[in-house]
C-alpha cells in the first residue's frame, strides 16, 4: 500500500542525516521505523508543554479518584495495565538521554527483541548469580517483607533489588508482579520435580515459564486491550506493516507512541488488599522494603475470583491521572523544571524527538478513516498541527472504542509488534515443532490465563 502524502501544510518532511536514518531504519540499534516513509509530525515543543503539563487538557485531575464513575474502564481490570508495563520492560531498556533530531541515531536498546523474559532471568544462574537460590540454583532468591515473610524481592544491605531490571521495582505493584513471576517459576520447578523430571529443571522452568506468558500475552493481553478481531486477524492473515528480515526490532512508532497508551490506564488510587488504599505515587513508590500491610490481593486486580471483582482500570483516553503529570523526586529526581515532572509530556516530547509522524499519517497508510480535528479536540487550543501519534491513539481509543479497547491504529500497531516478536524469535512457542498448547494445569483445559498463572504462584 502507498501511502498518501500529508497535505497540510503544518506537517513537515523533517531532514534526518542519512547515517542517523540508515541506522534507526535498518534496525542495527534494534529500534527502527513501521512507517519509515511517512514525514514526521514538526509541531511545536511550547503547544506540546500545554497539553502535555500539569493542568493541561492530558491532566485528569478532575476526575474524582482517578477512576469513579465516567473514568472505569468496565473490561478491564487494574492489573492488566501494569502487566502491559511489565512486557515493556522484558522488550525495551534505552537508557540515553534524547534530544530533538541530533540523537535519533545514537538510542540503543539494551533489550533483545523477544518476549523472553530477560527482565526477570538476566543472564541466569551462571551470569547472574546474585539472583538465585545458593542452595538451589534452579531457583529464584526470593526477599522477606518487614514481616519476614517471603513475599519480597531479594534486595542488597541499602534496599536495592537484586533483579534482572530495576524498572521492576520503581513502584509497588509491578515489585509485587515480578514477585509472583519469581514464584512462578519457583512453582514449575517444584512440579517438574514432582514429576520426577531429570536433566536440566532450570532451562524447561524457564521455557515453560516463557511459554505460559507469551500465550497469556497472544491470548488474554492482547484481545483485552486490542480486541479479539485485530488480534484473530493477524494470528490468521499475518502483519501487514510490521516486517522485518531475519531479526526483528522495535519500532519507534510502538514504544515511544502507540504501546504508551497505558499510561492512561494507569488509576491514581488503588486498593491493595482488604486494609489498605493509597495513592500510586508517591504511597506506592519502589525501591524499598516491602511494608507487609501493603502485600497485594491479586483478586483486586486480575479477574481471579468471582465472588471478590477486581478494581478496573482507567479508559484508555486522552487523560492521565494526576499523580503522573506531576511525578516526585524519587522518580524524575530534584528538578525544579515543573514540565519534567508530567510522564505525558515527557511522552510527546520524546516522540518528537524521534520524528514521529502524525497520528493521521499513520491512519491513511493503514487505508483507515483518520480522526477529524474536531474528534481529536486540539484545534480550540489554537493547535495547527496533525496530532502527535501517541496522543492520537489515545483519543482514538476514546472516540472509536469509548475508552474500552484501542482503536484501529493503535490496536493494529500494538497487536502486530507484539505477535511479530514471536514469530521473529525461534524459540517461542510459535515457533514450537508441533502446535503448542499450555502444558500446565489450568482452569480450563488446552489454555492459560493470568488467573492460573497467580494461582500456580501460589500468590492467590
Amino acid at each position: 500500500m502507498t501511502p498518501k502524502t500529508a497535505t497540510q501544510p503544518a506537517v513537515t518532511s523533517c531532514v534526518i542525516a542519512p547515517h542517523l536514518k540508515d541506522d534507526i531504519t535498518q534496525g542495527t540499534s534494534k529500534y527502527g521505523r513501521m512507517f519509515p516513509d511517512l514525514p514526521c509530525n514538526d509541531c511545536d515543543e511550547a503547544a506540546l508543554l500545554d497539553i502535555g503539563g500539569s493542568g493541561s487538557v492530558l491532566d485528569a485531575a478532575d476526575v474524582v479518584d482517578d477512576g469513579a464513575r465516567q473514568g472505569d474502564n468496565p473490561c478491564i481490570p487494574a492489573g492488566w495495565p501494569v502487566f502491559g508495563q511489565f512486557i515493556a520492560h522484558d522488550i525495551t531498556a534505552d537508557r540515553s538521554l534524547l534530544q530533538h533530531h541530533a540523537t535519533l541515531g545514537e538510542i540503543r536498546n539494551f533489550r533483545s527483541p523477544a518476549l523472553n523474559l530477560e527482565s526477570v532471568y538476566g543472564a541466569g544462574p551462571s551470569g547472574s548469580p546474585y539472583m538465585f537460590d545458593n542452595s538451589d540454583t534452579d531457583m529464584f532468591l526470593l526477599g522477606m517483607d518487614d514481616a519476614n515473610i517471603l513475599d519480597d524481592l531479594p534486595r542488597n544491605s541499602q534496599g536495592r533489588a537484586l533483579i534482572g531490571d530495576p524498572r521492576n521495582d520503581v513502584q509497588q505493584i509491578i515489585t509485587q508482579m515480578h514477585v509472583a513471576f519469581l514464584k512462578f517459576h519457583n512453582a514449575i520447578v517444584g512440579w517438574l520435580r514432582g514429576q520426577a523430571k531429570t536433566g536440566d529443571i532450570f532451562s524447561e522452568a524457564q521455557r515453560l515459564v516463557r511459554w505460559h506468558y507469551q500465550w497469556i500475552v497472544t491470548h488474554e493481553f492482547l484481545p483485552l486491550v486490542a480486541g479479539q478481531a485485530v488480534v484473530d486477524d493477524v494470528l490468521v492473515h499475518g502483519r501487514r506493516f510490521y516486517a522485518f528480515d531475519e531479526q526483528p526490532f522495535i519500532p519507534v512508532e510502538f514504544s515511544d507512541a502507540a504501546y504508551r497508551f497505558g499510561h492512561s490506564q494507569i488509576r491514581g488510587n488503588y486498593r491493595l488488599n482488604e486494609h489498605f488504599q493509597a495513592a500510586i505515587f508517591p504511597d506506592l513508590i519502589g525501591f524499598r522494603l516491602l511494608s507487609h500491610d501493603r502485600v497485594i490481593d491479586w483478586r483486586l486486580f486480575f479477574a481471579v475470583d468471582v465472588n471478590q471483582p477486581p478494581q478496573p482500570s482507567r479508559r484508555i483516553d486522552a487523560k492521565v491521572s494526576h499523580p503522573l503529570v506531576n511525578l516526585p523526586d524519587a522518580i524524575v529526581g530534584a528538578t525544579q523544571i515543573p514540565q519534567e515532572r508530567s510522564l505525558a509530556y515527557r511522552d510527546l516530547q520524546r516522540a518528537r524527538a524521534l520524528d514521529m509522524p502524525s497520528g493521521e499519517a499513520v491512519a491513511r497508510t493503514m487505508g483507515v478513516e483518520a480522526l477529524t480535528p474536531e474528534q481529536v479536540g486540539l484545534a480550540e487550543r489554537g493547535w495547527i498541527w496533525e496530532t502527535p501519534l501517541w496522543y492520537y491513539v489515545l483519543k482514538e481509543a476514546e472516540v472509536a472504542g469509548a475508552g474500552v479497547t484501542l482503536g484501529p491504529v493503535g490496536g493494529r500497531i500494538v497487536t502486530e509488534v507484539l505477535i511479530g516478536l514471536l514469530d521473529g524469535d525461534p524459540m517461542s512457542y510459535r515457533n514450537a515443532e508441533a502446535p503448542w498448547q499450555p502444558e500446565l494445569p489450568g482452569a480450563q483445559p488446552g489454555t492459560f490465563t493470568m488467573a492460573d498463572l497467580l494461582r500456580f504462584a501460589g500468590v492467590v
